[in-house]
């Protein structure tokens, strides 16, 4: 697949997903909004009847209150309007009067009159009542009105019936969370509250002024807040929760694969690089073999001994030549497989860096350099495989020799510290061309090699620093660069010592 189309599929699922999670997350938001104004509109209704059955009460209060004043100052009064003759209550004469009925006629006549009057005089007494009640009512809306802020909030507002009321109020409307309230004066701050009224910031405060009609400078404000509002908000748009996990686990897997896509992408590249330049490496030295071999056909060579010598050390340089590049992609195959193949033993490292040191002079010599070893380390005994802590130094020297600058001398410093009582430090810096810092950060990966620019001499496999950095990981150490452009590079192993 070529890597355009995989751009294009990249930008087309990243649309799609990142599209689909954008519209996720505004539903939610939107859900959060929506139940946030279901909550508040809910509490302000449920404060709001509470403040008209506080006003309730007080209008009670002082009915109350004036109706027994009232009752103690006119009792006698009333009593005294109810007392009259009732001509009903006469006694009546049950004897026969033979008399003529004519003369019975005046006595009739004054008993209607007196109905009258007595109904008259009832008219009179309720129409009194009802004054006197519609003048009490007055009253007591006057008392209201002008006395009543003067009561202590305490008495008119007590914290029982408050919390009574909102609990209730708040049931009724089908919210059952806990909840904690205060009552705050405009001139005294909070009168008195609950324990466990502790807002966040005023955000989280629901008002609601109790009785409105009292002046400003002594209104009260009831503040009620709810400690587990976000936890009752979530859980009642939690169920969109699973889908956003979802499209994230998505997402990831998408990206992942992306991922994985490039990465098989540039191994396939290196694939092709590697076998081309393998192909290069080998065809120089099988190339020589072979011109070896038809000089070797050639009755003029053999008969000459100082020609075989030659032709023979030609055939077997380049066959050391081949052998070498083999064993280093093979050594580097066998331990990606399997870590068991080294031969931990105790060793000398000052030794065995001079060693290698002294092997490499003359390859070092040849291009006009020269190699300065300072082998410091008091306690140079380390736990190593002989062979392969030779092949990590020779690499070392190597990579030095094949990226020098050709307008100065090469010089190489091999020097060995003990930072501590536990370790070695074995350093290799050069003077060399250098590396950028990005390229620092890929040295140690398998088949990564630095870009030289124009130069064509510098062959390999991309696989010596791999290879160092992987025996140095079974001894149990670390390896670590440092380098500038046209300044050199050095390269800093900490080993643990023998014990």
């Amino acid at each position: 697949m070529k890597r355009s189309t995989i751009w294009i599929l990249t930008v087309v699922m990243a649309i799609a997903l990142l599209g689909l999670l954008a519209m996720q997350i505004v539903y939610l938001e939107k859900m959060v909004n929506m139940r946030n104004s279901q909550f508040s509109e809910i509490v302000m209704r449920s404060m709001y009847n509470v403040s008209t059955m506080l006003e309730q009460n007080e209008t009670k209060y002082f009915l109350d209150k004036d109706l027994a004043e009232a009752e103690q100052s006119y009792s006698g009064i009333v009593q005294n309007s109810f007392s009259f003759n009732d001509p009903y209550d006469a006694p009546i004469d049950t004897t026969l009067n033979t008399e003529d009925p004519a003369k019975l006629r005046p006595a009739n006549r004054n008993t209607l009159k007196d109905l009258n009057d007595s109904y008259q005089q009832k008219q009179e007494i309720l129409k009194g009542q009802y004054l006197y009640q519609k003048s009490l009512l007055n009253e007591v809306i006057l008392t209201i009105l002008n006395h009543s802020s003067d009561r202590p909030i305490q008495e008119r507002a007590d914290s029982a019936t408050v919390e009574s009321y909102l609990r209730s109020e708040l049931e009724f409307n089908g919210l059952t969370l806990p909840f904690e309230f205060a009552i705050e004066s405009r001139a005294n701050g909070i009168v008195y509250k609950t324990n466990g009224y502790s807002p966040m910031s005023q955000e989280d405060i629901y008002r609601q002024t109790l009785f409105p009609n009292d002046p400003k400078n002594k209104q009260n404000t009831l503040c009620v807040t709810f400690p587990n509002k976000s936890d009752y908000i979530f859980s009642s748009v939690k169920f969109l929760v699973p889908s956003l996990i979802f499209t994230f686990l998505l997402l990831g897997v998408f990206l992942y694969t992306i991922s994985v896509a490039f990465k098989q992408k540039k191994l396939v590249e290196i694939k092709n690089d590697f076998i081309n330049n393998m192909t290069h490496e080998f065809k120089t030295p099988i190339s020589s073999i072979s011109i070896a071999a038809q000089m070797l056909n050639d009755d003029s060579v053999r008969k000459s001994p100082e020609m075989l010598k030659h032709v023979s050390t030609v055939i077997n340089d380049e066959t050391k030549r081949l052998r070498f590049q083999v064993e280093k992609v093979l050594q580097l195959s066998l331990f990606d497989r399997k870590s068991g193949t080294v031969r931990l033993e105790e060793e000398d490292a000052n030794a065995n860096i001079y060693s290698v040191i002294n092997t490499f002079n003359l390859k070092v010599e040849k291009y006009g350099g020269h190699i300065t070893a300072n082998l410091d380390a008091e306690d140079p005994i380390v736990n190593v495989d002989r062979m392969h802590f030779t092949n990590v130094i020779f690499n070392l020297l190597d990579n030095a020799i094949k990226y020098r600058r050709e307008d100065v001398p090469l010089e190489l410093v091999v020097s060995t510290i003990n930072p501590d009582d536990d370790h070695i430090q074995i350093t290799v810096a050069d003077n060399g061309i250098g590396m950028k810092r990005e390229d620092l950060k890929k040295i140690f990966e398998k088949f990564y090699r630095v870009s030289t620019g124009n130069r064509h001499d510098v062959k390999g496999f991309g696989l010596g620093l791999a290879y160092v950095q992987k025996m140095i990981d079974l001894f149990g150490g670390s390896i670590r660069a440092e380098s500038e452009v046209n300044r050199g590079s050095k390269f800093i192993i900490t080993l643990p010592l023998y014990k």
